[in-house]
């Protein structure tokens, strides 16, 4: 049996690719969900990755999860943090409740996930943490301001991980996607999409989903031992940090 990988938000998106990707390279894989039960069902019965319901912005439903997945399946060696959420809005609209929900499921949800699998990966002297952030995070987004504030923090939070994990071998990384052809995004209106999104990105098109699936593959492998505290920017050269 190969190593367990744990991937949150990965029943759909982005994280569906994640999914398959490391189920593919012959991880047996853990994939989250928070709400959508029928999608959820689909895939399991699609791909045969089982799927476990639980929201990453409540502390205590990660620790009971990630209990479940490894008395099923064994300890979790490989962590992609991928779950997240958008309630835009300019800031002067903006909500405390939508500020509140973004940086609980973008941000601490990082922290919770990541917190009840650090100690058994210093235990066992092996693993990966990789951190789903944004290009928004790297260079902000007006109607944003809370969203591209969360990924920016899980910038810093990979920083910071990765230096009290170098010495126990467990390594962290962030990947910050450009705009990438997943349902939320190609349900934008086309003109926009055309007219404005796409005219930013030089390489002339969207990201897929099997390209960041691809980048996650290679930090979680043996390969990528070297590779900690790094930032991948997979946009289409739309920014550079």
């Amino acid at each position: 049996m190969g190593r367990v990988a744990l991937v949150t938000g990965g029943s759909r998106g982005i994280g569906e690719a994640i999914s398959k990707a490391l189920k593919d390279d012959g991880y047996e894989v853990a994939a989250t969900y928070a709400g959508n039960d029928e999608k959820a069902a689909a895939f399991t019965k699609a791909t045969g990755i089982k799927t476990y319901k639980w929201d990453v912005s409540d502390y205590e439903a990660c620790k009971a999860g990630i209990a479940e997945v490894e008395e099923e399946l064994g300890p979790v060696e490989v962590l992609v943090n991928n779950a997240g959420i958008t309630r835009d809005a300019m800031f002067h609209r903006m909500t405390p409740e939508q500020w509140r929900e973004v940086i609980d499921t973008n941000l601490t949800g990082m922290f919770n996930m990541t917190h009840n699998v650090w100690g058994g990966m210093r235990d066992r002297k092996f693993g990966r943490v990789i951190n789903i952030s944004s290009v928004n995070g790297q260079k902000g987004q007006a109607g944003q301001a809370n969203y591209s504030a969360a990924k920016a923090g899980d910038i810093g939070f990979t920083r910071a991980l990765a230096q009290e994990g170098a010495r126990a071998g467990i390594t962290v990384n962030a990947i910050c996607p450009g705009y990438i052809a997943t349902e939320m995004v190609k349900a934008i209106d086309e003109k926009v999409l055309n007219e404005r999104i796409i005219p930013q990105i030089p390489v002339g098109r969207l990201g897929e989903p099997e390209e960041i699936a691809r980048t996650v593959v290679f930090l979680a492998s043996d390969d990528a031992g070297f590779f900690s505290g790094s930032t991948l920017s997979p946009n289409g050269a739309q920014f550079f940090s």
